[in-house]
């Protein structure tokens, strides 16, 4: 590959990761500029690095913007996205609000990296949710097609931001604070203050909410895997369903996934499958689940515990975990501006 000027806008948990995934992955950077809303310096892994105020000037000589994107809000690909393109950079947008636009391609490199050559200057990373699901399942729907997927989601805080991350730390030490000297009959769980990160106290507690609900009930969320898995996959006919909980855990996603396949298939032919799945890590035996803690900082997706429904015929579990912040957006991003940089 040849060199490349880059340019990561936003420097937060997945704007670092964008750093540590150029660097570990020796991406051929020429010049990088980091953007954000105020001027300082930041030290990543001993490194540091100049924040410049981002500015719809700053893109001139710019051949790749890595947009670290914000969920749940209006991200600032939104604002300096058109002016990067007509700078000459090809945008790869972590947030969500390009995804589902249809002159947008919305990549996983593993599962639709075809794609990426379509794009009209700007590309999109799909939800960290949906980027591990179509990982794990993508060789599964090309062999054996998918008729139908439920996704159960135990999703950390860390996909809430810095803030969020913060706030269960902070409530769980207050908690430890507030009940020292008592004994588990009497443990009081809850907390009268919370740190406002969430619609409820996170520590010690799940919340089966991400994102607002919808008329039918469903969170934004819960609603992105659906479409997103339909555009990613480019099928309309799978049908999609899905419940995403919030969970006190700092890094990684983790998911139990139901999926129902269109032909007939064997245990064996879909351990073959996940085996020979690019960005997959697959164990065989079921005590050899991977855990939030065990992938945190790792590029894989780790799929394991394979079961079949003997109810329903050609339908099976699996249980899916990554770390959020790298697969599920900062790795994602910085291996589409690879492909990016292949095809030029």
């Amino acid at each position: 590959m040849k060199q490349a000027n880059v340019a990561v806008v936003g420097v937060g948990a997945v704007g670092i990761e964008m750093l540590r995934c150029l660097k570990q992955r020796k991406f051929p950077v020429k010049t990088l500029r980091l953007f954000g809303r105020s001027a300082r310096d930041i030290t990543v892994d001993g490194e540091t690095y100049k924040v410049e105020v981002i500015g719809k000037n700053s893109f001139e000589g710019i051949d790749i913007a890595l947009f670290a994107g914000t969920e749940g809000e209006k991200g600032a690909a939104v604002t300096y996205a058109k002016a990067a393109v007509k700078a000459g950079a090809v945008v790869i947008d972590n947030g969500a609000d390009f995804r589902m636009k249809k002159t947008v391609p919305l990549v996983v490199p593993e599962v639709n990296r075809h794609t990426i050559k379509d794009n009209q200057g700007i590309i999109a990373n799909p939800n960290c949710t949906t980027i591990q699901m179509l990982t794990a399942l993508n060789q599964v729907h090309k062999r054996f097609g998918l008729k139908q997927i439920i996704l159960c989601s135990y999703q950390a805080v860390s996909g809430a931001g810095k803030q969020a991350c913060i706030g269960l730390m902070d409530e769980t030490v207050a908690l430890g604070k507030q009940n020292v000297g008592t004994n588990y009959e009497t443990y009081a769980k809850k907390l009268e203050k919370t740190s406002g990160a969430f619609s409820a106290q996170i520590a010690f507690n799940v919340i089966p909410q991400i994102g607002g609900f919808d008329d039918e009930g469903f969170t934004s969320e819960e609603m992105k895997v659906v479409h997103e898995t339909k555009k990613i996959m480019g099928d309309k006919k799978i049908k999609v369903s899905s419940t995403c909980v919030r969970v006190p855990v700092f890094g990684a996603h983790s998911e139990a996934v139901y999926f129902v396949t269109r032909e007939n298939v064997t245990r064996e032919q879909l351990e073959k499958a996940f085996k020979e799945s690019e960005g997959v890590c697959y164990a065989e035996k079921p005590e050899d689940f991977a855990k939030p803690l065990d992938v945190e900082g790792k590029d894989a997706t780790y799929v394991s515990r394979l079961r079949a429904d003997a109810q329903n015929k050609n339908a099976f579990w699996i249980w899916v975990v990554a770390d959020n912040i790298r697969k599920g957006a900062a790795l994602n991003a910085v291996q589409i501006a690879e492909d990016v940089l292949k095809r030029k």
